[in-house]
């Protein structure tokens, strides 16, 4: 626990005071009320502000984290054959730009996702500043019903990020929100544009590893094929093995595998 918590990059009591602090100037608040998310992040210290803004609080230590991930993602992808395409951030202000910065575009494109509000710097931390969504469940709380009618949605949602030249790069159960019956995407990651093809492949092979464990194999291709074509679930099948090795992902690999081949062939 205390490695894990070291290599999180846990941020000072002081230091969330000054940010709470920041926050309160900003926003015109006489104090404000933090209250810290019991979620499983290693990239950041997420926490809700007056019940109105979500906000992630990112060190030093968690670029440092960034950039191991980056390297190891980076291997795999060359495991499937191709060039790496995950790019690492060099600064926490720029981790926090990054998000907010894609979070608009994919507003922009009509995807849901929580309103951005700014991203700013306190001493070395990076601070990004999004709506606060109350009533919102991840994908993988569901029953499978649910995640069953919400599946073609998904692969609707990554058609239209796609078909806009743009990449999400770390797609998970846990970055798909479901809040009043709708699909939120969030935390995208980095991805150069020269590989943005492979990683439009990679973001299918991660939604279909996603939904396996859910609604299991033949349900989660059968989805993907309203918004995609049998040859473009092909380009992903490479990515799974890759996938597959991901401590964050859980899936039954050899039979999302032998389904995707015979309903492609």
């Amino acid at each position: 626990m205390e490695f894990r918590e070291l290599v999180r990059g846990r941020v000072d009591w002081p230091d969330v005071e000054r940010v709470a602090r920041e926050l309160a100037a900003r926003y015109d608040r006489d104090e404000v009320r933090v209250r810290f998310l019991d979620a499983d992040n290693w990239l950041s210290t997420p926490m809700v502000v007056d019940d109105d803004l979500f906000v992630k609080v990112i060190t030093r230590q968690n670029t440092i984290v960034h950039a191991l991930f980056t390297t190891g993602r980076n291997l795999g992808a060359f495991s499937a054959g191709t060039e790496g395409f995950f790019e690492r951030h060099e600064t926490p202000y720029e981790m926090a730009r990054h998000e907010l910065e894609a979070t608009r575009r994919v507003r922009e494109l009509g995807v849901n996702a929580p309103e951005p509000v700014e991203a700013f710097e306190v001493g070395d931390l990076g601070v990004l500043v999004l709506e606060y969504l109350p009533e919102f469940r991840t994908l993988g709380e569901l029953d499978a019903e649910a995640v069953a009618g919400l599946a073609p949605d998904l692969f609707a949602t990554l058609r239209t990020v796609h078909d806009a030249g743009l990449a999400h790069g770390d797609l998970r159960a846990e970055n798909v929100l479901v809040a009043d019956g709708e699909l939120y995407v969030i935390d995208a990651t980095r991805v150069s544009d020269d590989g943005r093809e492979a990683a439009r492949a990679y973001d299918l092979a991660s939604a279909l590893a996603a939904l396996e464990p859910l609604i299991g194999a033949a349900d989660a291709i059968e989805a993907a094929l309203t918004s995609y074509s049998a040859d473009e679930l092909l380009a992903a099948r490479r990515f799974l093995d890759f996938v597959a090795i991901r401590p964050d992902h859980d899936f039954a690999a050899a039979e999302l595998i032998g389904e995707l081949e015979k309903r492609t062939t």
